[in-house]
C-alpha cells in the first residue's frame, strides 16, 4: 500500500512524534504557555514572561501526567527561564544549534497550550539576525539573532520548541510579531551560558559596556589587514558608561574585544557575562583611517544602569 504521506509530511509528523511528549503545558499565576524538557532530571526551558514573577506552578504532559514545578531561575533580558518539575518527566529533547540555520530551512513549532492536545505547525526560517527588545526594570537589552519563522504561533506556544527536521530544538518560541510572523529565542552557545547560570545561580549577571552597535562589512583594505569580513559599527555610546569613559565614539568600527574578533552583536554580547565585570577589556576600533586601542572596564548591569 502506498505511503499516503509525502516527504514533507513525514518530516513534520516525525518531529511531532518525537517532541510532543517532551513539551509541557505550563501554568504559573496568571501566566500560561509551554516548556521543553531538556535534562533527564526534570529541568524544563521556557520563557521568562510565561512564569512572570511566580515561584512555582503546574506542568501537564501529553501522556496525561501533571504536577507542580519550581522556578529555578529567570532572565527577562533573554526571555528565558528554567523550571524544575516535581514529577517524573519524559526523556529530554535534544538542544541543537541555531547558528547553523539558514533562511528557507524547514522548522517545526511544537507547543502545548492546552495541556493534553498539543500544537504542531510547520514553516520555514524566514529571517535570521533579527533583534527583539527585552526589559527588566529600567534595563533594556536587545535579544540578538532572534529567529523569524512563518510557522503559525499563538500565545500558548510561548516557551515551546522550534525544531529543525531532526527534532533538535533550535529555538524557544517567544512572541508573535504580526500576521504570519513568529519569533523564537535562539538556542546557541550564548543560550547555553544563560541556562547554566540560571541553574547554578538562579539569575544571570551581565556586564554593561554602554554601546549600541550594528553589524557592518569591512572595507577591502581592512579585510586584507585583519582577515575579518565584518565588524560592529558604533551607533551610540551611552553617556557616562564604561565605553564613554574609554573614549569610544559613534562611528567607530569595533574590530575586536578582549582580543577576540567581533563581527556581530552576539560575538560581543557573549563576552558580557559575569567574568567581564570590573576587569579591563581591550578593544580595537578603526577610526579615521587608523586602528585605535582602548581599554574599557565593564560594570555590572543593574536595573539602574
Amino acid at each position: 500500500m502506498a505511503d499516503p504521506l509525502d516527504a514533507y509530511s513525514r518530516v513534520v509528523s516525525s518531529v511531532a512524534a518525537e517532541l510532543l511528549p517532551k513539551v509541557a503545558s505550563v501554568r504559573a499565576g496568571r501566566g500560561s504557555g509551554s516548556a521543553v524538557v531538556f535534562t533527564a532530571d526534570g529541568f524544563l526551558l521556557t520563557n521568562a514572561h510565561v512564569v512572570g514573577s511566580s515561584r512555582s506552578g503546574t506542568v501537564a504532559f501529553a501522556d496525561g501526567s501533571s504536577g507542580d514545578f519550581q522556578v529555578v531561575g529567570r532572565d527577562p533580558l533573554s526571555d528565558l527561564a528554567v523550571i524544575r518539575a516535581q514529577v517524573a518527566t519524559p526523556e529530554p529533547a535534544v538542544l541543537g544549534d541555531s547558528d547553523a540555520l539558514v533562511v528557507g530551512q524547514l522548522v517545526v513549532a511544537v507547543g502545548n497550550p492546552l495541556g493534553l492536545a498539543g500544537s504542531v505547525t510547520a514553516g520555514v526560517v524566514s529571517g535570521l539576525g533579527r533583534s527583539l527588545p527585552a526589559r527588566s526594570g529600567s534595563a533594556v537589552r536587545l535579544i540578538e539573532d532572534v529567529i523569524q519563522t512563518d510557522a503559525a504561533l499563538n500565545p500558548g506556544n510561548s516557551g515551546g520548541a522550534l525544531a529543525d527536521s531532526s527534532a533538535r530544538v533550535v529555538g524557544i518560541s517567544t512572541a508573535v510579531a504580526g500576521v504570519g510572523v513568529g519569533l523564537a529565542v535562539p538556542v546557541n552557545s550564548t543560550t547555553r551560558s544563560i541556562i547554566a547560570a540560571l541553574i547554578r545561580d538562579g539569575r544571570v549577571r551581565r556586564a554593561f559596556l554602554g554601546l549600541v552597535t550594528s553589524p557592518a562589512p569591512l572595507p577591502e583594505m581592512l579585510r586584507r589587514r585583519t582577515g575579518q569580513d565584518s565588524a560592529l559599527r558604533v551607533v551610540e555610546v551611552v553617556a557616562a558608561s564604561p565605553a564613554a569613559r574609554a573614549g569610544l565614539r559613534a562611528g567607530d568600527l569595533v574590530l575586536s574585544a578582549g582580543r577576540t574578533p567581533v563581527g556581530d552583536a552576539q560575538s560581543l554580547q557573549r563576552l558580557m557575562f559575569a567574568d567581564a565585570i570590573g576587569r579591563p577589556l581591550p578593544i580595537t576600533v578603526f577610526r579615521n583611517g587608523a586602528l585605535v586601542d582602548v581599554i574599557a572596564e565593564p560594570v555590572e548591569l543593574t536595573a539602574g544602569v
